[in-house]
């Protein structure tokens, strides 16, 4: 993955303003997860299905000795599996006190970004990706989609039980 220019150099505004990201890529898109929510990047190894969770569980992964729940964010953006066998990355995250990996199909590197930059959801945003979602940053040569942790990891099932 070639790396990623924002619009704004990080120089020209204060570092202490500046918000940092891990960049993920999911279907060609680039999407940003606030690197305060991340706790590691890691290759999936070997996964167990859970029969009877939602579409979005694909199962549940030994991460150091840790039960960590595997989410495909493929499945949670209302897109389709990835077709192949390539390795599978998984960010690390941790939500209400549970661990989860969220299954991306590549991680790319850390961005700071300037809060100021972020604009809303543009207007013709499927409406799946924008509960998803907390805004956009304009780079370069692509949009970054910043996603909103707590929304993707909040599940149908966990709404209904509220």
């Amino acid at each position: 993955m070639k790396p990623i220019e924002p619009i704004t150099s990080a120089v020209t505004k204060g570092a202490s303003k500046q918000m940092e990201f891990v960049t993920v890529m999911v279907a060609g898109q680039l999407l940003g997860l606030p690197i305060s929510r991340v706790h590691d990047v890691f290759v999936v190894s070997e996964m167990t299905t859970v029969p009877l969770a939602p579409g979005e569980i694909a199962g549940l992964l030994n991460l150091r000795g840790r039960v960590v729940t595997a989410v495909s964010l493929r499945r949670r953006l209302g897109l389709g599996d990835a077709g192949g066998t390539e390795r599978r990355m998984a960010v690390g995250l941790e939500n209400h006190g549970e661990a989860y990996g969220l299954l991306v199909d590549e991680v790319g590197e850390v961005l700071k970004l300037d809060p100021d930059g972020m604009q809303p959801n543009p207007v013709h945003m499927d409406r799946g990706w924008v509960g998803l979602s907390q805004g956009v940053h304009q780079l370069h040569d692509k949009l970054l989609i910043v996603l909103d942790v707590d929304a993707v990891l909040a599940f149908e099932t966990e709404r209904e039980a509220a």
